[in-house]
């Protein structure tokens, strides 16, 4: 009965393991370096010690279980010990966005994050209400979000870049989704029926005033551009980018495959 016990104990440890995301090479026996962020989180935040269960992770080499085997104030290391998860497709799918003021902002990092978009990209148009960014905030916001929602890789945080030079250099192979505020675009749903869910894809989501003629007429030199609707009512940016993402995700991503066990 005593060993029953232990091994659903051990079971439970392995269900909630903190999970890090470790850029570096993970394999069977590795010792790997944490960060100083990461060490002071299981330090200080979480008070744990060497030897307690953790979890290791990154789209390359998938996750893997492990345990503390050093952790002081500044750095640490992490064992590495049995693979529980191997690396798989996911959505090449981008998020265009104006940027928003930095609450909102963080939220729909935080959220596109969640919802498994691939790479982040602030864009500059013509009504952007101007907002300082951080890169390196934003970007810990992403790796956050990555470890609660149990995916395995982490969006890329582009540089903000001004809307007609992204256009400039869009890649004729990669779909794009413009969310039309002005009514003139197809339901969304309707527009990505039948994509294929692992060919390259975005979504474009304008500022809180749209975007203005002139870049609405560019967007239709681009040979691979949709404009879209998402229905009836007015939606504040970062709602209008998150739902455009999950109605990508239900029709043409990955909601169809069920949460690993």
């Amino acid at each position: 009965m005593a060993q029953a016990g232990a091994s659903r104990s051990s079971d439970l440890s392995e269900l909630i393991a903190t999970r890090l995301h470790i850029p570096a090479e993970l394999a069977e026996g590795m010792l790997v370096a944490l960060s100083a962020a990461q060490a002071h989180r299981l330090r200080n935040v979480l008070r744990l010690g060497p030897g307690a269960a953790v979890s290791a992770f990154n789209a390359r080499d998938g996750e893997w279980r492990g345990t503390i085997a050093e952790l002081g104030r500044n750095a640490g290391a992490l064992t590495v010990n049995k693979r529980v998860r191997a690396g798989e497709p996911e959505p090449d799918l981008w998020l265009l966005f104006a940027p928003v003021k930095r609450a909102r902002l963080d939220w729909l990092v935080e959220k596109a994050t969640e919802l498994g978009v691939s790479a982040l990209l602030p864009v500059w148009t013509s009504r952007t209400q101007a907002e300082r960014l951080n890169p390196e905030r934003l970007g810990a916001l992403a790796v956050a979000a990555a470890e609660q929602s149990e995916r395995l890789s982490v969006p890329e945080i582009r540089p903000p870049e001004r809307l007609d030079r992204v256009l400039a250099a869009w890649p004729a192979n990669r779909r794009l989704f413009v969310c039309d505020e002005t009514g003139g675009g197809r339901p969304i749903a309707e527009a990505m029926a039948g994509l294929d869910p692992l060919s390259p894809a975005a979504v474009m989501i304008g500022p809180e005033g749209g975007f203005d003629d002139r870049e609405l007429d560019a967007f239709g030199t681009l040979p691979n551009v949709s404009r879209v609707g998402l229905g009836p009512r007015v939606l504040r940016a970062e709602t209008a980018a998150l739902a455009a993402v999950a109605v990508f995700q239900a029709v043409a991503g990955d909601w169809r495959r069920a949460r690993p066990r």
